[in-house]
């Protein structure tokens, strides 16, 4: 029997974290009808606490000026350490091990300066074909610091023809065939474009075996995934916030570092911020790291953007990582099979193995990208966002804190009809 709207909206009644999308602002069209919006991998809603979170950042501000370095209701010289501890517990490491801080892209130009040091044969950077393109931008750049030429030194592997996703069993393969080139695989968490949720521990061990070390990518991981992060014995990692983690256009960024790399003579591209904290303020000429992933730090934090994430962490913290993915898991099935059921001619390009996916399906409509086009667009006109990838790609994800079985129906309702008069 087919799926309906009312068995959507009786799995919905029975969403134990059903009460946490009445926290989120839920975005609307002109005419104030809410959006039906699958697009928390792109830019996660606004937590309704962040306003207050923000305006008490601005009181502090406006009541005490610089002496909110140490009065501030969170003194903002400690700022770190209330986002370091809850970010830790939701990526499964040590609150020493990550420095909530900067955006993805320069977090990961840090780490590289730091973990990407060729010598001799061992020169190449192993990344995925189609990597997001900071990821590729950011390879490239430090192959050219280094003086070395891309085209021979920048490794992109593809998935197998006529698939849309690589094969862990193809990146173990081709580690163990140039193992003894490569100096650094960067690899992501969830593929941007595929969805795609790679076995990262899996993945460090045949790096390691290789002789080459490993850092993950977790834009679309983090908030999405369990990530037991310390137990996945990555060399390092960077992540956003804006996505699963509803901090804000733009906002702090985070890395993870290994403990076992605290106490290595690696280089660093240092800063201020970095120095230990008890002799910070005496300036001192030369810089003395501050203990674990802190020490990478340059800047001091940026209070304003970095005060929604402590409310969205307090959301996390309520819902408990398992209980979300167990949710993720649970819509992500239903809307594979409302797409199967009633849009067939929708090719999911996401892996249909749950374990290999998160929260987000991305689909291929035809074979025409014009009409794919126009049916994104009129997705859009009826109040479904979602996103567009070139060049055929339509990515929806709905997002466990927010979401639910209607908003996937509904969803799936306007695509349906979208196609059919396309």
């Amino acid at each position: 029997m087919p799926l309906c709207l009312e068995q959507a909206q009786e799995r919905d009644a029975a969403d134990p974290l059903r009460s946490l999308r009445a926290r989120f602002a839920m975005p609307r069209a002109e005419n104030g009808e809410p959006f039906i919006y699958l697009c928390g991998h792109s830019l996660g809603l606004m937590p309704l606490a962040a306003r207050a979170e923000v305006a008490a950042a601005l009181d502090d501000w406006e009541h005490l000026a610089v002496l909110g370095h140490e009065r501030a209701r969170q003194p903002w010289i400690t700022y770190h350490d209330a986002i370091a501890g809850p970010t830790a517990q939701l990526l499964g490491c040590r609150a020493d091990e990550i420095a909530v801080m900067n955006s993805l892209s320069v977090n990961l130009q840090l780490m590289l300066a730091s973990f990407y040091r060729p010598a001799g044969r061992r020169r190449c950077i192993l990344i995925e074909a189609g990597a997001f393109p900071s990821d590729r931008y950011a390879a490239a750049t430090h192959l050219q610091w280094h003086g070395l030429e891309p085209r021979e030194t920048l490794i992109e592997l593809a998935p197998r023809p006529g698939e849309d996703c690589v094969r862990e069993a193809d990146i173990e393969a081709l580690l163990a065939h140039r193992g003894e080139d490569i100096a650094l695989v960067l690899w992501p968490g969830v593929q941007y474009l595929t969805g795609q949720a790679f076995d990262l521990a899996r993945i460090a061990r045949a790096a390691h075996g290789a002789g080459a070390l490993v850092g993950f990518d977790l834009a679309h991981s983090v908030g999405n995934m369990p990530l037991p992060l310390r137990a996945l014995a990555a060399d390092f990692a960077v992540w956003c916030s804006y996505k699963y983690l509803n901090a804000g256009p733009g906002a702090t960024g985070g890395c993870f570092v290994h403990r076992r790399h605290f106490s290595s003579p690696r280089p660093r591209l240092a800063g201020w911020w970095g120095h230990e904290l008890v002799t910070r303020f005496e300036m001192p000429q030369h810089f003395r790291a501050a203990h674990g992933a802190a020490g990478f730090q340059v800047s001091n934090q940026p209070v304003l953007a970095a005060a929604p994430l402590v409310a969205s962490l307090r959301l996390f913290r309520e819902a408990g990582v398992q209980r979300l993915r167990e949710k993720s898991l649970a819509l992500t099935a239903f809307f594979e099979l409302l797409i199967a059921e009633r849009v067939p001619e929708a090719r999911l390009i996401t892996p249909r193995e749950p374990d290999a996916r998160g929260a987000q399906l991305s689909l291929r409509i035809g074979a025409d990208v014009e009409r794919a086009r126009r049916i994104f667009q009129r997705l859009g006109a009826h109040g479904a966002v979602c996103d567009w990838r070139e060049p055929d790609i339509i990515r929806a994800a709905p997002a466990p804190l927010y979401n639910g079985y209607a908003d996937v129906f509904n969803f799936v309702a306007r695509l349906e009809e979208a196609v059919r008069s396309a």
